[in-house]
């Protein structure tokens, strides 16, 4: 029976998660009504499925496990299926998709599935990685056991295949912690990739069985099957580093991880670099080589807390990052504000919808993330921009405190770009979305001036209700501000004061790029369907350049 389940749900998914975006730029509702030149708050729902940001039209995407197929000649992403009806002790098969561009996917279905009953060592599936064995034309999955059930709660495990169809789980091959002096609940997310001496290593995230502060484990391997321990080495900050990603890029070796999901506070996408991979390992047992010029908020950054798991695959000439931007529970944004709530206690739910980014490696070594190559030819139709009411504009001018401009309906799948240049190195800006002329809460991302020369970009819930107090009054409620459960991204202002915006949308998901160094990945329900605004706080900044295109 589950066989029958999971082959119907591949086939719905195959059908409409792909199509979901379209150029649509009006209103569902009454079809003799103008929406186009109407302002009021209107309440989409996302559709089944995404078409950029990829979600399955059954479930979420879950840690992706992406690499390049040298002989397929394109990338398969690998991902953990998340359903909202789990079993208490089995899920997670592990599904996948292959893009040749990172902008546009086709489904794979299940590729690996559970164990067949509640006390096998794999009844769950955990993360791990892809490699494909060139000289012996095998492909290889390396991945997370994981079941209370049994004696060691999470082993490494590995499954082979010839054609990336069919898989054979190795029955009779594990990696268990304890045997090399690791723990046996948390020995997870094996990552392979090759040293500066020519040998495989894995790189497992892990404990001390004693106890103890967490470490990475390390194996080493001439041809993929035979493991040999090498050791352990720290994790920084006494944290859990999730979903370890190690390659090569230029002159420098990467470490890329995610900084425990359950440190809400450091719940990012971070990465250490150094010249060799000895060296990196350096600088994990003796203290982080942060890079020495970045403000202190900002070092070893990738994106926000609304993108985790990040994991990179290379073809030979672009590196892209996956990782997954979270859902939000809820149905009702309008009463349940959605847009605030993240999760329980207001912390980002666990899976969502893929996203991913081109790696910039810049001159120093660091990092930053821009958009994918082909997102913009695939956002190819061009759409007019009308101004539909504003505040202190003229011209492609804002000036004075509340200054704004609103901007007609956005479709589905947007692409939005501008540049915004500011009078003075501490003039405050921001783009809002889901905004109306009515009295309605709507939300920003602040280009904030926390020094002269430091900027962040928050996420900020805006704008008012009227509502009645208990005398049966009406008043003002307004928004929240600053919502911690996304906090931002830190980066230096240009020196000439020019932000060179480029704004992605798919559905509920966007991802804003600022001048190639500031990436910011959300989800904002709402945003179909909705006007938004560009908004000045105090001072004067000026507008230029402004397209938007859409599918």
């Amino acid at each position: 029976m589950k066989t029958m389940i999971y082959s119907a749900i591949a086939l719905i998914l195959s059908a409409s998660a792909l199509t979901a975006c379209s150029s649509d730029d009006g209103v569902t509702g009454d079809p003799a009504r103008n929406w186009a030149g109407t302002t009021n708050a209107f309440t989409p729902t996302d559709e089944q499925g995404f078409g950029t940001y990829y979600m399955p039209a059954i479930g979420r995407v879950g840690d992706p496990m992406p690499f390049y197929d040298k002989k397929a000649g394109d990338f398969k992403v690998l991902y953990l299926q998340e359903f909202d009806n789990n079993m208490s002790h089995r899920f997670h098969p592990i599904w996948g998709v292959s893009t040749k561009d990172g902008a546009s996917y086709q489904s794979l279905g299940e590729v690996l599935p559970y164990g067949s009953n509640d006390y096998v060592q794999d009844a769950a599936l955990g993360t791990g990685c892809a490699y494909y064995d060139e000289a012996n034309g095998l492909y290889y999955i390396y991945y997370t056991g994981h079941n209370g059930n049994c004696q060691y709660r999470e082993v490494v495990m590995r499954a082979t295949s010839t054609d990336f169809k069919t898989w054979t789980k190795d029955e009779l091959w594990a990696l268990n912690g304890p045997d090399y002096g690791y723990s046996a609940n948390d020995f997870r997310d094996p990552q392979i990739f090759v040293a500066d001496d020519g040998l495989y290593r894995m790189v497992i995230s892990t404990y001390p069985k004693n106890g103890g502060d967490p470490q990475f484990a390390e194996f080493k391997s001439s041809d993929l099957k035979n493991w040999e321990h090498v050791g352990p080495f720290k994790m920084i900050w006494d944290r859990m580093l999730e979903c370890p990603d190690i390659f090569k890029m230029g002159d420098y070796w990467y470490l890329v991880y995610s900084q425990s999901f359950r440190a809400s506070w450091s719940r990012k996408v971070k990465y250490m670099f150094a010249d060799s991979w000895e060296a990196l390992k350096d600088c994990f047992n003796n203290g982080p080589k942060w890079p020495a010029d970045g403000p202190l908020w900002r070092e070893g950054n990738l994106d926000t807390r609304a993108f985790y798991a990040g994991k990179t695959a290379s073809n030979g000439t672009d590196r892209f990052i996956w990782g997954w931007t979270p859902y939000r529970s809820g149905a009702d944004i309008h009463e349940k504000n959605i847009n605030v709530g993240a999760g329980d206690g207001n912390e980002p739910n666990w899976s969502g919808a893929l996203v991913c980014h081109k790696l910039i490696q810049h001159a120093d070594g660091m990092l930053s993330m821009g958009a994918v190559p082909a997102m913009a030819a695939k956002y190819g139709k061009p759409q007019e921009v009308k101004v539909m009411a504003s505040n202190g504009y003229d011209n492609g001018k804002l000036s004075g405190d509340d200054a704004y401009v609103l901007y007609s309906r956005l479709g589905t799948c947007n692409h939005i770009s501008f540049k915004v240049t500011t009078s003075n190195n501490w003039d405050k800006f921001g783009v809002s979305f889901v905004r109306s002329t009515d009295p309605d809460y709507y939300y920003t991302l602040v280009v904030n001036p926390e020094e002269e020369n430091a900027r962040k970009v928050n996420f900020e819930q805006e704008g008012y209700r009227i509502k009645t107090n208990d005398q049966g009054e009406e008043e003002k409620v307004y928004g929240k501000g600053f919502i911690e459960g996304a906090d931002g991204y830190g980066f230096y202002r240009p020196e000439n004061n020019e932000y060179n915006i480029d704004i992605y949308t798919d559905n509920s998901v966007l991802v804003m790029y600022i001048n190639d160094i500031v990436c910011c990945t959300h989800r904002i329900y709402g945003i179909q369907k909705n006007c938004w605004s560009i908004n000045n706080y105090g001072g004067n900044i000026t507008i230029s350049d402004l397209k938007i295109s859409q599918q």
